[in-house]
Formats: structure tokens, sequence, C-alpha cells
């Protein structure tokens, strides 16, 4: 019989969403990490708090001042464990790093107890700062950006996706009216689920496709192709937890089996943290690796798994992880309703995503597969959680599958900064005004060299601004000229 003291499970989980009438007077970040953790003990059974081995927390933006929040939490719940951290940053895929990092803990035999926690009060911050929630997320993009993108505006997740979702659609052979559908129709299954979802930020009822792919009063345009509808919600106040023990420790504590779900092993892999220092937008292979391994890991087959958490922060990423395993497309591909509707709280979206595969998994199925993606799909981690307790009796692992990432690689394009001439579009984005005008454009294009290139297209240039939009050509792969402007910005011409 395996060694139950090495076996990993989860034991409780917990949700909050703070939404006081006046949004100035809600919890803080570090308020909503000890509400969702008092949630999960209380899920639990109570008594894991001041048992605790490690407490992890997911770095938050909407309280800078609050800095490393993992001592005060432990602190203010009365734990004094021997593991006591924080992420470096906020990234997509943290609470399932963390969630593979305390199960290899627990199967290493170096801990019983672990709980990790994450919270976001964006909504709150924006209120008490009078300014839009969104501010902080670009802020600290904006710090992190390499000089002279900012002109070029690819600075915040809102910027650089719809790149990906550019390039993707060309290189999957679709029309703008086909990518458009298929985004509209994955993003209307989520506001279905989120409508279902009790810790959903966004629950006023299903969206049809329709109302997600058009621009409307309610729905502007972001960055072309993305509508509001289709980009993550981060104007939330939103805490989630969950703990995660030894199995011997879960049954020592009173928790019945059908409330434990066992945790598999990991894969992760990431892209270079310099988007145009990647060898192709059109996907990505740390992505692919991270998904694909976690399976094979597990030795799952993708008809094995009943519920699934493909990270969704903008379409593409779903549409890539589904075409990535070959996810049926008409099965769900959320268990809490996504980053616009179940809300997207920077870095602990899939804390939220853990919470509700665990309830979904106590209800029905027996494997399900979780999925978060950080950056600007820059980190992938995947991991696999079931009923079936031989899943966690494998001992540790180690989730890193960088270099089989690494080896299918093509060589990665140069960046040039100073080229003016002929070149052809490898992909781009137009960025919009809140009354929805065209704000500025840009293009990243491929020189007869191979190098990449970064151009803007001015408003004012109408006709490239719809040639770029309309759906009536694929800009991608369409030749153009670089042209030197003011200040040494380069701008985008028809050729």
């Amino acid at each position: 019989m395996s060694d139950e003291t090495r076996i990993p499970v989860i034991v409780g989980v917990g949700q909050i969403n703070d939404r006081p009438a006046d949004p100035a007077a809600g919890l803080d970040s570090l308020q909503l990490m000890e509400a969702a953790l008092r949630a999960a003990d209380a899920d639990a059974g109570g008594g894991w708090l001041a048992r605790l081995d490690s407490l992890a927390v997911v770095a938050q933006l909407s309280f800078a001042a609050l800095g490393d929040c993992s001592k005060p939490l432990a602190e203010a719940i009365g734990a004094s464990p021997r593991l006591c951290t924080q992420t470096r940053y906020p990234m997509g895929d943290s609470p399932v790093m963390l969630l593979n990092e305390a199960a290899n803990l627990i199967a290493a035999g170096e801990i019983e107890s672990a709980a990790v926690a994450g919270g976001e009060a964006l909504r709150t911050a924006a209120a008490r700062a009078s300014k839009a929630s969104l501010d902080a997320v670009r802020q600290s993009a904006t710090r992190a950006a390499k000089p002279g993108r900012e002109r070029y505006g690819i600075v915040a997740p809102t910027d650089v996706y719809p790149l990906y979702e550019n390039a993707c659609r060309a290189a999957w052979g679709q029309t703008l009216t086909e990518g458009q559908q298929e985004s509209a129709e994955i993003w209307s299954s989520f506001s279905r689920i989120a409508n279902q979802s009790p810790g959903a930020w966004l629950a006023a009822g299903p969206l049809p496709p329709s109302m997600i792919a058009t621009p409307s009063a309610v729905n502007r345009p972001i960055a072309f192709p993305y509508t509001k509808l289709m980009v993550a919600n981060s104007s939330v106040n939103q805490g989630a937890a969950f703990i995660v023990a030894s199995l011997a420790k879960a049954k020592q504590m009173g928790v019945p089996e059908h409330r434990l779900i066992y945790v598999g092993r990991g894969a992760a892999a990431r892209e270079p943290g310099d988007v145009l220092a990647r060898d192709r937008l059109d996907r990505s292979l740390g992505l692919e690796t991270s998904l694909r391994a976690a399976l094979r890991v597990n030795g799952l087959a993708v008809s094995d798994l009943d519920h699934v958490e493909l990270y969704s922060c903008f379409p593409c990423v779903p549409k890539m992880a589904w075409r990535a395993i070959d996810w049926p497309v008409t099965r769900p591909m959320s268990v809490f309703g996504g980053l616009t509707f179940g809300g997207g709280p920077v870095g602990n979206y899939m804390s939220h995503a853990i919470a509700a595969i665990t309830d979904a998994l106590r209800a029905s199925g027996t494997h399900g597969l979780l999925f978060g993606n950080g950056g600007f799909a820059t980190t992938s981690h995947a991991l696999i959680v079931s009923r079936d307790p031989a899943i966690a009796a494998r001992g540790p692992h180690d989730p890193t599958v960088q270099s089989e990432a690494d080896a299918k690689r093509g060589g990665t394009p140069i960046l040039d900064e100073t080229y003016s001439g002929p070149a052809s579009i490898e992909t781009y984005t137009v960025f919009y005004e809140r009354d929805g005008a065209p704000k500025f454009g840009v293009v990243v294009a491929r020189t007869p060299s191979g190098a990449r290139a970064l151009a803007r297209v001015e408003a004012s240039d109408t006709d490239m601004i719809r040639f770029l939009t309309s759906g009536d050509v694929e800009p991608v792969g369409t030749a153009g000229v670089i042209a030197s402007a003011a200040d040494d910005l380069r701008v985008w011409r028809s050729a």
C-alpha cells in the first residue's frame, strides 16, 4: 500500500467576492486573502490554519504598500508556518505552480499541510484613487517594458495578446469572421458557466455570441480584434485560497473521503520574456509542451478528462490550448467562467479555478486538467487533479519540460529597430480610444533578411486602418514599407 503521508490531496477551498455599495469601502487584498483562507479552512472542516507547515501567497498589484503579504497573512490567521513565501510577480500560472509545489513537498515527505492564497482589490483601489482600475496593470507592465516599446503600444497584456490572435488566425487559415465567431462562441459558453458559478464576479446571465463579437456602446473595441467582452475583467475584488495536505493528515483531521481531490503531476515551460525575441507569434511551444506533458506524465488521454480549466485572459490562449491537446471545442473549457465573467484578479484567477474544479470533481467525474498561463503567453503550467488516488501516489516530480519545448524552436529573428524599407506583416493590431475611434495601430513586420521590425500605423491613415480591420483581405503576409518618421519612429505604409 502507498505511504499515505506522501499522497497530496486538496482538502479545502474558499472564495470571496467583495462588492460593497461604496467600492472605496471594500476590503484590501490582504483582507480578501484572509477571508478566502478562512473559507477554505471551514470547507476542510476547520482547525487547519494554526497547523499549516507552508503558506504561499500569489503576489498582488492592488495595494502596493502591502508589500510581501505572506507573513502578515500568517499572523492574521494565527499560523506559524515553517515555509512562508510570496511569488515574485502576479503571474496567471502562479496558483497552479504553487499547488504543484505544495504537492511535491508533501510527496517528498517534507510537510504535512500547505495553504495557497491570493486576492486582488483593484475595484477598491481604483475607487480610493479615483482612477481606472486597469491603470495598476498597465503601470506595472510599463515599468517592466523594454525602452521604446510604449511608443508602439506594446506594453500591457491587452496590447500583446491581439498580436497572437491575429497571427494565429492567419496560421490556422481562418477568415476574420471565422476567428471572431470561434472566440465569441467560447466566451458565450464562459458566460453560461459563470452564470452558474457561485464564485463568479459577473453572473448577469448567458450572453449570445453576437453580443460578444459585435462592438457596441457596452462592448467597445479595445485592441483589434478584441472587444471589452473578450478581455480579462480586472475591475474586481476577489480572493481565493486552497489547502493541501497529505492523505494521512486529511484522515487524521476527519475530512471525508468523498471530499478529497488528489493532486497529480504537473508540467511547466516558458517562452522568452521579450515577446519580440520569440521565434514565432502564431503558437506557444511552452503552452503546447506543458499541456501535452501533463497528460503524458499522468498516463492520461484527453478522453479521460471530465473537467478542464484552460486559461482565458484573451481568446487566443484557450484557442491555442484546445488545439494543443485536441480538446473538443464543443465541450466546456472552464469550470469557473473565464477571466471576463468569472473575474480576472490578475495573477490569482487559477486559485478560483482550483476551487471550482475541486467542487466539480466532488460532484461528478474522475479527472480534471488545470492550465494556467502568465505574462504575455510567457509562462505555462498544467496539472492534473483527480478523484483517483493512484494519480497522487507516484512521488514528487520535477514539472519542468523546458528542454523539450526549446528543442522544437526555430531560429529567433533579430529585432532591427532602425530598419526602413520593404517588409511583410507578421502580425498586427489596432488600439482604440474609449469612444471607439482608432487610436493608432502597430505592425510587427519581417524584413527581406528575416529580421523583425516594428512600425506604427497612424490613425490618420484611414485606408491602412481599414485594410487591417475590415476582414476583406488577410493582412498577415501582405507587403508594405517601413518608413522613417519624427523622433526615429517607424511608420507602416502601403507597398
